[in-house]
């Protein structure tokens, strides 16, 4: 149990006013998200003091407020009948509670990191675990060193608890790992994003194994054994610690075959331990093949009835902008605008083209965090598009820019490449542009805010 008094304890803070009794259950950093008996922490950001914002967290309801010295050290904070504390930096002070928490609680940890579908891998497994378990998973995109404790902190006798881990430079996901301490940690795949800053897919492959700093020796790692990274990984390392591979391709210990991708959903054959189950997948696209089989295998792991897992695989309910199909009356959309690598785009220009409908249409932003690697891989999605048989190209942002250039150059119609600066733009266009039948796609890093687009049309 955390009360005042422990927090004061652990995190080395000073007690303002207010008992040291108050018992708090419930962290949030955000004072618009607060219900009453919360405790808020102000969370320092770039461009935020989240400890200015104490008086409207009071006003909301909480039971406590912890404040970061840098704040107090420069106005007198204002003393209330509540407990206020202040602590040298609230985000070591939201870690340290999350650690502690982690002592004390039964919870069986699954964590999730990777280049491309951690979140959807993160619902999948979910959705599975909950036909069976009181489980828990990251609200949002809670999967940094602020989101990831938050989590933590909210765990209340749930059976399980998936946590997405993310990172954009080394060292990150070790530290995460070391709070969750996960029994199964699972790595999708070793992609291109985040390699402006980290340099190669080494390095990136690098980050992402640092899920095992929190793993003892009993723990499982489960890998994506068709991802060359990954599976020279497992080559090297399978005699010295409990992994299991899933794939598609290269022989693993859960296997997919008979795959048949559909236009709003997919279905295979799982193939493991001498058995045979066929999975339906109510989600176009191959990539949730992947996601399928490693929910398979933690489901497996926690000793599930094969029944269930399917139910929950079929019943998924994915997080919204993520492959999400809107139908428009006169069109269809598929908003995947939450975030883009060059693996994503690429699996998701490859479900564009299975569609039937008279034009498929993709409107592709800028991949952000790719550094000298920007042109190339943009590029590299230009032929993609060519590859994949798309009828019309609308590109919006600077870099994006290179993904019409390619696709002109590999001998896309120029009267179907259209490049716009903003969404404002793009959305102009589009409303003038779109017909009865067309299928539209929507792709980019989340900065692009390219759902801007499906909210114009």
């Amino acid at each position: 149990m955390l009360n005042v008094g422990k927090i004061i304890e652990l995190c080395n803070g000073k007690l303002l006013c207010g008992s040291e009794n108050i018992v708090c259950t419930h962290f949030v950093k955000d004072t618009r998200e607060m219900q009453e008996g919360d405790t808020y922490i102000g969370i320092v950001g770039e461009n935020y003091d989240g400890s200015s914002f104490y008086k409207e967290a009071i006003n909301r309801g909480a039971n406590c407020v912890i404040l970061e010295e840098s704040y107090s050290s420069k106005q007198e904070i204002e003393k209330k009948d509540l407990p206020i504390i202040v602590v040298k930096d609230t985000i070591k002070c939201l870690n340290t509670l999350a650690q502690y928490k982690r002592e004390y609680v039964d919870t069986y940890f699954i964590g999730v990191t990777g280049s491309v579908g951690k979140t959807s891998t993160r619902d999948m497994i979910y959705s599975v675990l909950s036909q069976k378990y009181k489980t828990l998973k990251n609200e949002k995109n809670y999967n940094n060193q602020i989101g990831v404790p938050l989590t933590m902190l909210k765990i209340n006798n749930e059976e399980m608890a998936i946590v997405e881990m993310g990172m954009n430079q080394l060292g990150e996901i070790e530290a995460l790992s070391k709070i969750v301490r996960p029994q199964i940690g699972i790595i999708t795949n070793i992609g291109t994003a985040h390699i402006g800053k980290l340099g190669s897919r080494e390095n990136i492959c690098k980050a992402k194994l640092e899920m095992i700093a929190g793993m003892d020796k009993d723990s499982i790692l489960i890998l994506n054994n068709d991802d060359d990274l990954l599976h020279a990984y497992y080559e090297e390392h399978k005699e010295k610690r409990k992994i299991v591979t899933i794939g598609i391709n290269e022989e693993s210990d859960f296997l997919a075959k008979n795959i048949v991708l559909k236009e709003n959903s997919t279905t295979f054959t799982a193939v493991f331990y001498g058995k045979e189950y066929d999975v339906y997948v109510p989600i176009p696209g191959k990539a949730f093949v992947y996601n399928s089989l490693v929910s398979i295998a933690v489901g497996v792991m926690v000793d599930m009835d094969m029944e269930l897992i399917l139910e929950g695989i079929k019943n998924v309910s994915i997080t919204k902008k993520r492959l999400e199909i809107i139908d428009k009356g006169n069109y269809t959309v598929i908003n995947d605008s939450y975030n883009a690598s060059e693996d994503s785009m690429k699996a998701s220009l490859q479900v564009l083209s299975k569609r039937g409908e008279k034009r498929k249409i993709a409107v592709l932003g800028d991949m952000l965090e790719l550094g000298e690697f920007s042109e190339k891989i943009h590029r590299a999605i230009g032929e993609t598009v060519v590859k994949e048989k798309i009828d019309l190209l609308v590109t919006v942002g600077e870099y994006a820019k290179y993904i019409a250039l390619s696709a002109k150059e590999s001998g896309m119609n120029r009267e179907c490449v259209y490049s716009f600066h903003d969404n404002k733009e793009a959305t102009y266009f589009l409303k003038k542009e779109l017909k009865k039948g067309d299928v539209l796609l929507l792709k980019a890093s989340n900065r692009l805010n390219l759902s801007e687009i499906v909210e114009g049309l």
